[in-house]
């Protein structure tokens, strides 16, 4: 008898666990979704786009100005996006320097005309509102 309880008790932390990494997943694909739309506004150069759809944390952290000023240096000497591709998606509830909060952190194997093998780092936040917005970004 004892030993039905123990496999039951494991099937029951298997679909725990089963549910938890599939509601993760759909964290994951809703946060790139939104930056894959976040990241169009960038690879069109609309810099200050980009700022306006950002996370609340992010428009505090960097005026509009700022923000433009360091994408056209960032991103002009790079050329034209070539390719991207998602290489890993991780879901966190905390992030070093950043508020509490649910993030999913991906990164994107990405190639522009200057450059092939960038590493595109973006993490969306899910706000307030229940909408994923970006709230940092890095190309290295």
């Amino acid at each position: 008898m004892r030993h039905r309880w123990v496999a039951v008790a494991a099937v029951a932390l298997s679909l725990v666990s089963a549910a938890g990494w599939a509601a993760d997943q759909g964290k994951e694909k809703a946060a790139e979704a939104a930056a894959l739309k976040w990241l169009s506004l960038v690879d069109d150069g609309q810099y200050g786009e980009s700022w306006s759809q950002s996370s609340e944390v992010f428009r505090q952290a960097i005026s509009r100005e700022q923000w433009e000023q360091a994408l056209r240096k960032v991103r002009t000497p790079l050329g034209k996006l070539v390719s991207r591709k998602l290489s890993s998606a991780t879901h966190a509830v905390s992030l070093p320097g950043a508020p509490e909060g649910e993030y999913v952190v991906l990164q994107f194997a990405t190639g522009y005309e200057n450059k092939k093998g960038a590493i595109e780092t973006i993490t969306p936040m899910l706000e307030k509102d229940g909408a994923w917005r970006v709230s940092g970004y890095f190309v290295k």
